[in-house]
């Protein structure tokens, strides 16, 4: 069950998942991958996340068109499947380590499943954690997000305070990475040579107008984050 200092992937179920399928096909690799309700069904994965009960699926209706596939998946599941609670028709299923997480974390804030993966993360002391398909807000629609954005992205802050990478699928919402560079900055967009704040790979920020971009792109070594791209056919 040890995770200290691995390099996790969680993948979810929005659309920003398909940039771990790119990142897997252009032969990128984690030590882990953590899927979350039924993520289990398209991806394997060394853990899960299902913080209902086994019963929310077992025996109502309740989770729509995720009931008859968890359903079907969660009796013959062989990884770890994390939950509130234990029942015996799921025989992978571990009670997740809440007394300890919110001792340890010093918060018990909690609203949906994706933010016990990422308090488990920080609990666990992992290395990197990068997020797939947990969007929450769409581009076009900026100013609607669904409920729960704020509590992870509260979580992947508390990550990031205790050292830990945190990356994000360019397509998703959170933490405002489907804004371009230059917009992210609330004020500085508006002006003629905007002002833009990039992490660098030692885990300093630098902020630099954009027309200086590039050169401190080139002196601080940043990986510019990119949507992911299928792999190019072989051209022999």
């Amino acid at each position: 069950m040890d995770c200290q200092d691995k390099r996790v992937a969680i993948v979810g179920l929005g659309a920003s998942q398909v940039d771990y399928c790119i990142a897997v096909q252009n032969s990128k690799t984690w030590d882990e991958t953590w899927c979350i309700n039924s993520a289990i069904s398209t991806y394997k994965c060394d853990r899960a996340f299902m913080m209902d009960p086994a019963s929310r699926y077992l025996d109502t209706e309740d989770a729509g068109h995720q009931t008859q596939v968890m359903r079907d998946l969660l009796p013959k599941f062989q990884q770890p499947i994390y939950s509130c609670e234990l029942d015996e028709r799921v025989p992978r299923l571990v009670e997740y380590p809440i007394e300890d997480v919110v001792r340890q974390t010093k918060s018990g804030y909690f609203n949906n499943t994706v933010a016990y993966a990422v308090a488990f993360a920080l609990w666990s002391k992992v290395k990197e954690i990068n997020l797939f398909g947990i969007d929450f807000s769409y581009a076009g629609n900026l100013h609607f997000a669904e409920a729960g954005r704020a509590c992870v992205e509260f979580w992947l802050c508390k990550c990031i305070e205790a050292g830990i990478q945190v990356g994000v699928s360019p397509r998703s919402g959170l933490l405002d990475q489907n804004v371009p560079l230059n917009e992210r900055l609330y004020g500085y967009h508006r002006l003629e040579d905007q002002k833009i704040a990039m992490p660098c790979p030692d885990g300093e920020w630098v902020v630099c107008d954009r027309s200086n971009i590039q050169s401190v792109i080139e002196k601080h070594n940043i990986e510019q984050v990119e949507v992911e791209k299928p792999p190019e056919p072989y051209k022999g």
